[in-house]
């Protein structure tokens, strides 16, 4: 798996904007310190500067120094969830850019359940990316990568095989976590229950 791990590296390294398989829709993403690439993101996508992007890894612990210390609350969905399809919205550190957030002083971050996207994490600088769906605003988010190639050749400086790793085509569900309340911005692909609240 992940054949050609070095151009991922590289084209990261140089500023570049990749496009890959999660567990939930492809997304398209870049190393979260660099402004051009973030930039870049928002190019691609024609995307509202006032949209933030959120950050995500293969391991929590590659996000927790991206925000504050999370909540009760939002530890115990990190337990119960990660690696999967929720982004959790909470306090973002010092670490997190401006530019990422939207200015913004809350990051979401998320931990998907998918192999490929894992390995991607594991061997590129930081393990962390700046992220969001693969495709332009206002289209549909990309579920194969048919799609995410349709949407994003000549765009995006790499498209990364699936290697057979589905993308199950429903939205993560995102939650704000601001002290011991829980805000639901997005129902998507799991749905919280009275023992989450």
């Amino acid at each position: 798996m992940l054949e050609n791990q070095e151009e991922i590296i590289e084209v990261l390294s140089n500023g570049g904007v990749i496009v890959y398989v999660t567990d939930t829709v492809w997304g398209l993403g870049c190393l979260p310190d660099n402004k051009t690439a973030v930039e870049k993101i928002y190019e691609i996508k024609k995307r509202e500067k006032q949209k933030p992007l959120i950050l995500m890894s293969n391991e929590v612990y590659n996000l927790l120094e991206y925000v504050k210390p999370i909540p009760k609350i939002g530890q115990k969905l990190i337990k119960k969830y990660f690696p999967g399809a929720l982004t959790i919205v909470t306090e973002k550190s010092d670490k997190t850019p401006d530019y990422i957030t939207s200015n913004m002083s809350t990051v979401g971050i998320r931990v998907p359940d998918n192999e490929v996207f894992a390995k991607i994490c594991e061997i590129i600088p930081g393990h962390v990316l700046a992220t969001t769906s693969a495709n332009l605003s206002h289209q549909m988010s990309a579920k194969t990568y048919i799609q995410a190639k349709e949407n994003m050749t000549g765009l995006a400086d790499l498209i990364i095989d699936d290697y057979g790793y589905i993308a199950k085509g429903l939205e993560s569900t995102v939650v704000g976590v601001v002290g011991n309340e829980l805000r639901i911005f997005r129902q998507g692909q799991i749905v919280l229950d009275n023992a989450d609240l």
